[in-house]
């Protein structure tokens, strides 16, 4: 991990103080312990918790807050992944935090101070927008720091939308998930450094690890989509958004096609919510390019690693900054290699030429929105020996396991919190 924004932490030791080890990197010396005067009632405010990086990514908070001994609150409107809250350690109570609107926002706001109140909660962090204005004005009520955290970058179409963005920069500390995300938030938003901390995803290497994958598991998969062990699969994971780029993905795949290529599929492994008429388009383009015998629409898929252990090349076709995708590192942690967008990963997420030499590549890196580019990112991969790309793929999950390793994110997570905690506790 290469939080190049993080503040430097200052953290005493001071005796019976609950103490945590932090681990040994470039920003601290060896030795030095994050320290907590008592546990803390963390409040964490989140739209849905269904498959967004924004809903994983409370989960993934909750766990870490609670391993370390803190009691943690989630509100949110709820979804799939609710259960997945108390498993963590957490706490859910169902509040509407996801509307647009600005009367529901002041209504959260409202639930939320009292939920602070009643609660004691030292700290409330934010995930997503409508969740962080109610949250925003809670804390300000309250008198607590707020926390947020950018997963992905926003469209700033006009002044409006900026100013909705906006409250996203108001935290105490602003976490951005990649370097690239926090590049942005400097661009747009006046920010000291010592305000933002990189923090990325921690993949779950045990679950994502191609040699725990049984070969019914690959079978069940591939009867799924219609394929066979020798069919070459493009996988291509994230919800049906326009930003995710499906729409590049398919003509890309009317070149492959054009070039001659045969024995191959692209499957889109992702929810569709139903939000937009983003799904209705992207079928008019399959059939406008006579692609509907090599694409497949396969939804929200449960089995994952299987997924990616059936796929010989997974692909994001960004369209918009994605920050970190989770796919992106689950893919490459399955010894995949991937092609992606520029806007979909920063270079600490995938190792790709220029930037690194071949021999030390994870993937290939394309420019957003050229299908033309994407096509021949895909073909050169294909005409690789499987070897050579067994090869790139078991760098990427080298990458992964030294770059994303969940015991030093969880360390770096706590840090932050300490050193919030140990500011409040001084003014």
């Amino acid at each position: 991990m290469n939080p190049r924004v993080i503040a430097r932490l200052q953290l005493d030791g001071a005796a019976g103080q609950s103490e945590i080890p932090l681990p040994s990197n470039g920003n601290r010396p060896s030795g030095d312990v994050l320290t907590f005067s008592r546990p803390l009632t963390v409040l964490v405010a989140v739209p849905t918790l269904d498959t967004g990086a924004a809903d994983t990514g409370a989960i993934d908070l909750v766990r870490i807050l609670s391993h370390g001994g803190h009691h943690v609150i989630v509100a949110s409107r709820g979804g799939r992944l609710e259960g997945d809250i108390a498993a963590a350690g957490g706490e859910f109570i169902r509040l509407d935090v996801a509307s647009q609107n600005p009367a529901r926002m002041l209504k959260g706001a409202i639930a939320l101070k009292r939920l602070t109140r009643e609660r004691r909660c030292d700290v409330i962090h934010a995930h997503g927008r409508s969740a962080a204005w109610s949250a925003y004005l809670a804390a300000r009520w309250c008198g607590v720091p707020l926390l947020t955290t950018w997963y992905k970058g926003f469209r700033e179409q006009n002044v409006l939308k900026r100013l909705y963005n906006g409250v996203m920069a108001r935290g105490e500390r602003v976490i951005a998930v990649s370097d690239q995300i926090a590049d942005l938030i400097v661009e747009r938003y006046p920010l000291p450094a010592g305000r933002i901390a990189v923090l990325p995803a921690a993949i779950d290497l045990a679950r994502f690890d191609p040699t725990a994958v049984a070969a019914e598991r690959l079978d069940a998969i591939r009867r799924t989509w219609g394929v066979t062990p020798d069919t070459k699969v493009i996988l291509v994971v994230g919800r049906m958004l326009r930003r995710k780029g499906h729409h590049v993905a398919v003509k890309a795949v009317h070149r492959l096609k054009e070039r001659g290529l045969k024995d191959f599929v692209c499957v889109f492994a992702g929810e569709d919510q139903g939000h937009t008429h983003y799904t209705g388009e992207l079928w008019d383009l399959v059939s406008a390019t006579a692609t509907t015998d090599v694409i497949r629409l396969a939804g929200a898929v449960e089995d994952m690693p299987a997924a990616y252990a059936a796929a010989t090349v997974v692909v994001s076709a960004a369209v918009q900054p994605e920050g970190l995708q989770r796919a992106i590192l689950e893919a490459q942690a399955m010894a995949r290699p991937v092609v992606i967008s520029d806007l979909a990963a920063g270079p600490e997420v995938v190792l790709a030429p220029p930037a690194v030499p071949e021999e030390r590549m994870t993937g290939l890196r394309v420019p957003a929105g050229d299908d033309a580019a994407l096509a021949a990112a895909l073909i050169r991969l294909f005409s690789l020996t499987d070897t050579v790309r067994s090869a790139i793929g078991a760098r990427g999950r080298e990458w992964v396991a030294t770059q994303f390793d969940p015991a030093s994110i969880a360390r770096a997570t706590l840090a932050l919190y300490a050193d919030v905690a140990r500011t409040r506790r001084s003014r």
